[in-house]
């Protein structure tokens, strides 16, 4: 098995409940925080890991994902035009040239696991990210960059994980570790939503995994569970039995965007730093909190 990940799987047919009703016709990935979707920052995280091959799991109404990482000739022809040069190379790069993007269709939304699985035809007997583009992880160096170094160095799977309040570990998955204070940590257990007194830590997984192609049988084999879903959670514990698992912890600062309270707060603080329009925002801001 090689050890350098340069595949990428964005499971982003979920059907974005928590945005209804923006999220009816529009992908929720496509949210934008100031000028760019969050779908772009993770790409963009990932081609800063090296990852070339960026695998889309999609379903209905996500057509415009598609289309953003897809020319638009006629646009730039115009941007050209008019002479607005920082315009077309923002617009030519948003995917990075060395990276091309590989589009999946989930015929059902039946989970997260699920989504990894549809991706085996491509990704096959390779390791590969998986990244979900509504954990907005700010962090220098880049989560994934930082991870699949990593992996190149332990040639096993590793979670991204953070501490979260206790009262909160029912909404993620959990792990028990070797260490739960250590930067990177060997997995022992990996609960799914456990309630406050069941969890054995408070070491949630986030939306950033390295996994060997050995999750694909493990998944294939799983068992519906709540919603009739597969939960990649079930699959990562049976992995525990045949392979090593690591926990990383992922630095900086992650915005769930997922839910209305994260998004708002991501938007706000790198509004605050955008070189156009930061300085002004912060005024504007400052006032209001008068």
């Amino acid at each position: 098995m090689q050890k350098r990940i340069t595949k990428a799987v964005f499971p982003v047919a979920g059907l974005g409940r928590r945005f209804l009703p923006l999220t009816k016709a529009s992908p929720k990935e496509m949210l934008p925080i100031v000028d760019k979707p969050l779908i772009q920052y993770a790409v963009e995280e990932a081609a800063v890991a090296g990852i070339t091959e960026m695998i889309f799991i999609t379903g209905r109404t996500k057509r415009s994902i598609e289309d953003h990482f897809d020319r638009d000739l006629e646009l730039e022809h115009e941007l050209a035009e008019q002479g607005k040069r920082e315009l077309l190379e923002s617009v030519r790069s948003i995917l990075p040239r060395n990276c091309h993007c590989i589009y999946i269709r989930q015929p059902e939304a039946l989970g997260l696991g699920h989504a990894v699985l549809c991706a085996q035809p491509v990704v096959r007997d390779q390791p590969f990210a998986v990244l979900l583009a509504d954990d907005l992880i700010d962090a220098s160096p880049p989560t994934m960059a930082r991870m699949t170094s990593r992996f190149e160095a332990e040639g096993c799977s590793l979670l991204g994980v953070e501490d979260v309040p206790r009262e909160q570990t029912g909404s993620y998955g959990i792990v028990s570790a070797a260490d739960a204070k250590a930067d990177v940590t060997q997995i022992h257990a990996i609960l799914e939503k456990p309630a406050p007194e069941n969890a054995p830590s408070t070491l949630a997984v986030v939306g950033r995994y390295v996994l060997t192609p050995a999750i694909f049988d493990l998944l294939a084999a799983a068992k519906p569970g709540r919603g009739g879903e597969i939960q990649l959670t079930d699959a990562i514990s049976a992995l525990l039995a045949r392979e090593r698992v690591l926990a990383m912890r992922i630095g900086g600062k992650r915005y769930d965007c997922g839910s209305k309270l994260g998004y708002l707060k991501a938007t706000v603080e790198l509004g605050l730093r955008h070189p156009e329009v930061g300085r002004e925002f912060a005024e504007f801001v400052v006032k209001r909190g008068r």
